[in-house]
């Protein structure tokens, strides 16, 4: 049997991911405004991390090899007439196209829940992370949960901050987040940056 190396595989990803798209062209969000966003200039780290808050809306931070910082939201919202793990798909080729954009990613972190107001908010924060994890494996990337009363204390100085205090928290760092999500993949990013100087 011929063995398929890790680019055959890619390539295999990216064709299904393709029909997948013409089959739901509606429910697919192109990432290009991402590749072309505004970004806030810092200091250079010449390391990229992706930072996510997972869930159906996903807030996004990323660090460029320049030490730029890009983010949004991207929403994963269930379609009509599409299955429930479409969401899922959708959420891997997004991964991949930012990897592709910005020609590699080094680093992952992500937003660690451990508790959720509902079943369903669970269910999907479960579905999120375990396609995650399983992307950054397949791409020999290295991920880090770091949990939400970290990120918000690293923040504000208050692990129980509300959404309003971490939106504002960011802001007060020359950021515009359009929403909450985007807020705490920001706030998540700073942390991991600073993680990341001290080489912990």
């Amino acid at each position: 049997m011929k063995n398929i190396g890790p680019d055959a595989s890619d390539m295999a990803e990216r064709n299904f991911s393709t029909r997948v798209r013409a089959r739901h062209e509606e429910s697919y969000v192109s990432l290009r405004p991402m590749c072309q966003a505004e970004n806030n200039r810092t200091d250079n780290m010449n390391t990229t991390i992706l930072a996510l808050d997972l869930g159906t809306t996903t807030g996004w931070a990323l660090s460029g090899r320049d030490g730029s910082i890009t983010s949004g939201s991207q929403s994963f919202k269930p379609q009509r007439f599409e299955g429930g793990g479409m969401r899922f798909l959708r959420f891997k080729r997004w991964l991949t196209d930012i990897k592709q954009c910005n020609d590699g990613i080094d680093q992952v972190v992500f937003e660690e829940v451990r508790r959720h107001v509902g079943v369903d908010a669970a269910h999907a924060y479960g579905g999120f992370m375990g396609q995650l994890t399983a992307w950054c494996e397949h791409h020999q990337i290295p991920y880090q949960g770091i949990p939400v009363g970290t990120i918000k204390k690293h923040a504000t100085g208050k692990g129980n901050a509300s959404k309003d205090e971490m939106v504002a928290s960011v802001r007060a760092r020359g950021n515009s987040p359009a929403d909450d999500n985007e807020a705490d993949a920001i706030a998540l990013l700073y942390l991991a940056r600073e993680i990341a100087a001290e080489g912990v």
